[in-house]
Parts: C-alpha cells; sequence; structure tokens
C-alpha cells in the first residue's frame, strides 16, 4: 500500500503553524493579527500601572462580578486569506459565572468576553487599528483604549461589519462611563 502524498498548505497555513510553534523569550508576546506576526517586549511599569488601575475599579464598582485575565491569547475570527488571529490582549473582561479562563488553553474563543482593554506601548498603531479590528471581527461588546501618546481613553462599542460603530473618548482626567454589564464611570484622575 503507497502513502497518499498530503496536499501542500496554503499560505494561510503555513503562518499558523510557524506562529504557533513559534518560542518567543521570556516576557515577550508573541500574536497573529492580520497575516502578520507580531512580537512584542515586556511593557514598561507605566503600561501595568494604567491597566491596574482599571481592573482595581472594575473589581470594586462593576454592576457584574468580573474575572480578568492579562494572560489569555484570544482566537478570531478569520481575514479572508489569512490564518485566524490569535491575538493577547492586555486585559480580557469576563462575567464570573461564565468562568471562561479555566481553559488549559494558551488560547480561548472571545464567545463571553465582556472587554478587552489594551494600553498603547511600541506599536501604537496596531492597537489603534489592527487590534481594534480584531476585536470587533469577533464581537466583542467593548474595546478600551487607553492612548498614552495622545493622553486619552477611547471607549469602542457596538461591533459590526469588521469594526466598531460608535466610539466614546475623554482626556485623563476625565470620566469615562462604562455600560453595562460594568456600569459605572471609570475615573482617570490617576491617569495624570
Amino acid at each position: 500500500m503507497t502513502a497518499m502524498p498530503h496536499e501542500p498548505l496554503t499560505e494561510a497555513e503555513f503562518l499558523l503553524e510557524g506562529f504557533l510553534a513559534l518560542g518567543t523569550p521570556e516576557g515577550f508576546r508573541a500574536e497573529l493579527i492580520e497575516g502578520e506576526i507580531v512580537v512584542t517586549p515586556p511593557p514598561d511599569g507605566e503600561h501595568e500601572d494604567y491597566i491596574a488601575l482599571i481592573v482595581e475599579q472594575v473589581y470594586g464598582r462593576s454592576r457584574a462580578r468580573m474575572q480578568f485575565s492579562g494572560n489569555k491569547g484570544l482566537t478570531l475570527k478569520d481575514v479572508p486569506d489569512s490564518p485566524r488571529d490569535h491575538v493577547i490582549p492586555d486585559g480580557t473582561f469576563a462575567p464570573r459565572e461564565l468562568r471562561l479562563y479555566r481553559t488549559a488553553d494558551s488560547w480561548m474563543p472571545c464567545d463571553g468576553v465582556a472587554m478587552v482593554l489594551e494600553v498603547t506601548s511600541t506599536r501604537p498603531q496596531t492597537d489603534r487599528e489592527t487590534k481594534r479590528r480584531c476585536y470587533a471581527r469577533g464581537g466583542i461588546p467593548l474595546y478600551l483604549l487607553v492612548d498614552r501618546d495622545a493622553s486619552c481613553l477611547t471607549l469602542f462599542r457596538e461591533p459590526e461589519g469588521g469594526d466598531y460603530q460608535e466610539l466614546h473618548t475623554v482626556a485623563f482626567g476625565k470620566r469615562l462611563p462604562l455600560p453595562e454589564p460594568f456600569g459605572f464611570d471609570l475615573e482617570t484622575a490617576d491617569f495624570l
């Protein structure tokens, strides 16, 4: 009996296999975003401080009990002729009762995620544009972007057609209303 030759991998399948086999140095993050492998260095202290300020408020003030992860990668909807996006947000919030983070896998679907959080760092355009489109394609209801260069926060809402249909931007120091299931105004005075 002769073995059947395997079908050759498409370019997207080849890229995905290479990405999943990629070993990155400790602290670095590797993501596959719209057909491009993106490796980012460990974050700085200010980056982590902004995340901590937001998490503290969500835990203390949100109307729904939330769980947070800064380590779980999300697999998102496909872009034509590209492998499935594999994105690691700076933060992911999900209702506690869903217990989404229990999965043993490094990558999880975005179903049930209430909000993702990004703080701009070495590649701010990726956070402002590319990741925004990824999260919208994934149907994640809320995307919160802390833009350090512009000293503002933007909340993107209503994902549809590969992008968010609504956005609300406030300067550092102003309050940003977070809709349900959060239901409180995010204080940003400590961002100044």
